[in-house]
């Protein structure tokens, strides 16, 4: 059983942890319980916790995994066993009750042709994105929480031809990528221990020969590392971006690159990202269907 560490911490959503159908549940710092299924989030008005025992289950189930929340250490990341991604605040952060989301990997197995027949994408678009990946294209997906950003960039890992050495760096582990030559590595920044940050795990891990380098999501300074790697020889590289369209894509890849771009202006950066990315993909979840949007190659003049 993929939960059976955390069930007897979070009884009263045993039955929505074991369905197999449900892909998040939420449960909100006024006791509320919601989930999403099909695409469509909806609330179980039936579904409850009791008084501070989601407090009491959360700390309990950070400890067995060396994490540690307290009012101290309020905030929690962590990777199940089986890949699903459980996160929490707690109180002072929120209140009165904790907030707490799963994500259940549900998608780990779907291949481009699952993604053809759900029509996130169209067979043209498919084999767009395959010879981008295949030619060793740096990708760049872009799209809003919950539009299948890391579904799409599992799946078109698959076509990274099986002789290259590709890593994976993640804040939290959500990339499930069958292939021969895989390492994973996660940022530890709510740990007993010293923290290691995205760029700190992104400049070591240029040290281990990557061919590819995968970053499950840019959200911060660790963009200005990643554009330094692309730009010396790490082609077909791949990651993710929160962002509204393609060009907004762009432009936020180059803003938080100019975190850690000291001196550097903003029109210098974005030119930089142009340089340095070749497509973008755009995801979007439209009612409960997730599709691409647009596929764009980026021109650098």
């Amino acid at each position: 059983m993929s939960f059976e560490i955390i069930i007897p911490f979070l009884r009263p959503i045993e039955p929505l942890l074991l369905n197999q159908t449900i892909s998040e549940i939420m449960v909100n710092p006024d006791g509320s319980v919601w989930i999403e299924e099909a695409g469509r989030i909806q609330s179980l008005p039936d579904v409850r916790f009791e008084e501070d025992a989601l407090a009491t289950g959360l700390e309990v189930i950070a400890n067995k995994f060396g994490k540690k929340l307290d009012a101290d250490s309020p905030i929690l990341n962590l990777r199940l066993p089986d890949g699903s991604r459980m996160a929490a605040l707690i109180p002072p952060v929120v209140n009165p009750r904790p907030l707490m989301t799963i994500r259940k990997l549900t998608s780990r197995n779907f291949t481009i042709r699952d993604l053809i027949e759900r029509r996130t994408l169209t067979e043209t678009q498919a084999a767009t994105l395959a010879d981008a990946v295949r030619h060793s294209d740096n990708l760049l997906i872009s799209g809003a929480t919950s539009s299948g950003k890391t579904t799409l960039a599992n799946v078109l890992a698959g076509f990274i031809p099986d002789s290259d050495r590709i890593l994976i760096l993640e804040d939290v582990a959500e990339l499930h990528i069958c292939k021969p030559h895989v390492i994973s590595a996660e940022a530890q920044l709510d740990t007993h221990k010293s923290q290691v940050g995205f760029p700190d795990l992104l400049k070591a891990a240029l040290r281990h020969r990557p061919d590819r380098i995968i970053v499950g999501e840019i959200r911060g300074p660790e963009a200005r590392v990643f554009l330094d790697a692309l730009n010396t020889g790490h082609r077909g590289s791949l990651t993710t971006i929160h962002a509204n369209n393609t060009e907004d894509a762009l432009r936020r890849l180059a803003q938080l690159a100019m975190r850690a771009s000291c001196g550097v202006s903003l029109r210098d950066v974005e030119e930089e990202c142009r340089r340095s990315i070749n497509v973008i993909v755009h995801v979007a979840n439209e009612d409960g269907w997730r599709r691409i949007t647009e596929i764009r190659a980026v021109a650098f003049e």
